[in-house]
């Protein structure tokens, strides 16, 4: 898997075997691959999702709604084990037919409005809500800008420089020495803007926020792998700075919760159908 002598072929040809830690749910082909119907709550918004960065996102946006008191945000939030493949399920394939996390319906339209892409999702809620996203203008399109500069920025982070640093079955110094430049290139493009301003997108808290702030505040904060010492994240002085107020609001703090299975079990909350269920959560020791 290693050979300096490798050549591609002429037409690439899939070897089951060759995905490491991903081996079972990586395949070249979309679509269901069992049979599996999804729950639906109480709530008319249904969550189905995994406490990655990417479902953080969301979980995060929710939590912050219902803390501003707009109460038609309540959500069912459902575990999508994607270890296990619950994303080829085929409930919920027909929701996102790209088979990623987080997906989500809208019950309270008539027919449902299903929900994809996680950048998608914070709009369509922020738009829903009249919250988190400036209604017009230049600070509107500077909030999209930055959204969109994550969701075309976050795959070097997460399938590049985290897959070959922290997932990849062998180290491969090319492909890890690529990807750790480019992702402290866009530590200092966000240390630039952060800077000049309070939050990302100028002095509003906005959706830019709550997408960046999971990929890159959690790689800051040692949250994402274990590649903060590697790259040096501590330089970043205002990116630092940004990361800690974003973590000291306590929505951020509940939506991390969220659709977590696994680390510390007070930081676990699998499944959230009200906002006493986080009460149930177990207090942390010491």
């Amino acid at each position: 898997m290693s050979d300096a002598t490798y050549t591609p072929p002429k037409v690439w040809v899939w070897n089951k075997d060759n995905g490491g830690r991903f081996a079972s749910i990586n395949r070249p082909t979309a679509g269901a691959q069992k049979e599996v119907t999804l729950t639906i709550g109480k709530h008319p918004l249904q969550l189905y999702s995994l406490a990655t960065p990417n479902g953080v996102k969301v979980t995060i946006m929710l939590e912050e709604l219902l803390a501003a008191g707009h109460k038609g945000a309540e959500y069912d939030a459902w575990l999508i084990n994607i270890g296990a493949g619950d994303q080829f399920g085929s409930d919920f394939v027909a929701i996102n037919p790209n088979s990623k996390i987080p997906a989500m319906m809208d019950h309270s339209t008539n027919p449902p409005t299903r929900l994809f892409e996680s950048g998608s999702i914070l709009i369509y809620l922020a738009e829903k809500f009249g919250a988190f996203l400036p209604k017009s203008g230049p600070k509107r399109a500077e909030t999209i800008n930055w959204l969109m500069w994550q969701m075309g920025s976050a795959p070097y982070l997460g399938g590049g420089f985290g897959h070959f640093y922290a997932y990849a079955p062998i180290k491969i110094e090319y492909a890890i020495d690529r990807f750790a430049m480019e992702v402290k290139r866009q530590l200092d493009v966000l240390d630039q803007q952060l800077a000049r301003h309070k939050y990302i997108a100028g002095d509003e808290y906005t959706i830019a926020d709550m997408a960046i702030w999971p990929w890159y505040g959690g790689l800051s904060k040692g949250l994402l792998y274990e590649g903060g010492e590697f790259l040096s994240v501590h330089e970043y002085k205002h990116v630092i700075r940004w990361t800690d107020m974003i973590a000291e609001r306590p929505a951020v703090q509940r939506g991390r919760m969220v659709n977590r299975a696994f680390g510390e079990p007070s930081s676990q909350l699998p499944e959230r159908h009200d906002a006493s269920d986080f009460d149930k959560v177990p207090k942390k020791e010491g």
